[in-house]
């Protein structure tokens, strides 16, 4: 199975342009590491003086990154765990500042592909999508014992679903004869429901298993955890940059970056600054950046990829 790592190039391009970077030092750490394309990447384009250190709460994403630990033992380390406490984890590291800090939020294709975790309409097996298979409750759970007004609520504002109405009746009515356990059962019954004249090439189910992937993994309030850390652990000069994949984490982005880039927040009738903010980050990327044609022609999963940088000051 091969990871194709997304916007690969244009990310390890502005985390290897931090100002100690550059000088040749630094610690840059890639939070989710996932197939671990990324952070070789950065290992290879990097000097010696630059370590990575990577992070992950996928028990399997840690095993892949063996290889890398041998590879540059004295330049990589792989720490287990979720992004959102990054705080803490680089805490234990005896990490205190950072040079550059990368976000991909996508899921790999290890995770897609690997039926038994649950993740896609596409791939038979237990209905589970958790990151971290040892922790929380599968999707299984919520799919079979919240009520319409919850899914209802889940499947429009974390997938933003348009049948979110008409999905979570049916799920609540069909689940009494037969649990919706699988992955399968749980994409039949939404193809179902979504009328073949009103489907685009994006498959009917991909908004309801994003809305369930998010809830489950408690995604969102995640990104916002490790924005804000990771902010305040970027030395001066470093980068942060984020590659998200749907509206919902890219609106989340954007607004936390914006606010970083804000100086002073007293009222406008106060005649001298009191709060003594400043702005911490200037931002690199305008609109964001897309992937080429050339990118999504030879991974398609890329197509809605978008990448957004900021140094800090």
């Amino acid at each position: 199975m091969e990871h194709i790592p997304v916007l690969l190039k244009e990310s390890v391009d502005f985390l290897l342009a931090g100002r100690r970077v550059v000088g040749g030092e630094g610690v840059l750490v890639d939070a989710t590491f996932g197939g671990g394309g990324h952070s070789r990447s950065l290992l290879e384009r990097s000097s010696e003086g630059v370590s990575v250190v990577a992070i992950d709460r996928d028990p399997e994403a840690t095993l892949r990154g063996e290889s890398l630990t041998v590879e540059f033992a004295s330049r990589f380390k792989l720490l287990a765990g979720n992004f959102a406490d990054l705080t803490e984890l680089l805490d234990d590291a005896g990490i205190d500042k950072i040079d550059g800090l990368l976000l991909d939020i996508g899921l790999s294709s290890f995770q897609l592909e690997e039926g038994d975790r649950g993740f896609s309409f596409q791939s038979p097996g237990p209905l589970d999508m958790r990151m971290d298979p040892a922790t929380g409750e599968p999707a299984s759970t919520i799919v079979n014992q919240a009520d319409y007004k919850t899914l209802f609520k889940i499947f429009r504002n974390f997938g933003e679903e348009p049948y979110a109405a008409a999905i979570a009746r049916k799920i609540v009515e069909s689940r009494v004869q037969n649990p919706l356990l699988t992955t399968r059962s749980l994409a039949a019954l939404i193809e179902d429901m979504v009328p073949v004249y009103k489907r685009s090439r994006r498959h009917p189910a991909t908004l309801v298993f994003q809305a369930l992937r998010i809830v489950v993994n408690d995604e969102l309030n995640a990104l916002e955890q490790v924005l804000n850390a990771g902010l305040e652990r970027l030395e001066r000069g470093a980068r942060m940059v984020v590659i998200s994949y749907h509206s919902l984490e890219d609106r989340r982005v954007k607004r936390i970056f914006r606010q970083a880039t804000k100086g002073c927040v007293c009222p406008p009738r106060v005649p001298v600054c009191g709060c003594g903010q400043k702005p911490k980050v200037k931002i690199l990327t305008g609109r964001g950046v897309r992937p080429q044609e050339s990118e999504i022609a030879l991974n398609p999963r890329s197509r809605s990829a978008c990448l957004r940088a900021v140094e800090c000051l």
